[in-house]
């Protein structure tokens, strides 16, 4: 099992038709997190935080977002999450809305998940992978696809 396919623990995977705003998406990818025993609950505070005082710039590709917060604000294991929504959402990035993959990051510190940033930076830039995760038909699908 490669690293990017094991960070992503149980109930750590969602695929929605629709939500509000990114504040709901951000939301759910830390709630992803917090299922998977990867964070506690104040992690997701942190998550929307960053977003509110930085703005989008979590926005990382066309339609990609890489939602994350402060380790010493909960982070218990370095790990992700992956929330597809159908129906793309505006995160108020100029070039690269709207989104429709929210990736969960969850960092024990600032060092320690640069090698698994390298597996998810090289599978993201795969367009044909990245329209594949956005068709997946259910959760197994999805999980097979980051295998």
């Amino acid at each position: 099992m490669t690293l990017l396919a094991s960070s992503f623990g149980p109930d750590s995977l969602a695929i929605v038709d629709t939500l509000a705003n990114r504040t709901d998406a951000i939301s759910l990818a830390g709630q992803l997190l917090e299922r998977s025993g990867r964070v506690s609950p104040h992690y997701v505070s942190s998550m929307l935080a960053a977003v509110e005082k930085f703005g989008p710039y979590i926005v990382i590709a066309p339609g990609i977002a890489l939602a994350h917060g402060k380790p010493e604000d909960g982070v218990i294991q370095t790990g992700l999450s992956l929330l597809v929504i159908r129906e793309p959402i505006v995160f108020g990035h100029e070039l690269n809305d709207p989104v429709s993959l929210v990736v969960g990051l969850a960092a024990k510190d600032h060092d320690s998940h640069i090698e698994l940033m390298g597996e998810l930076a090289e599978f993201l830039g795969d367009q044909s992978k990245v329209n594949s995760l956005l068709q997946a038909v259910d959760l197994s699908q999805l999980r097979a696809l980051l295998s």
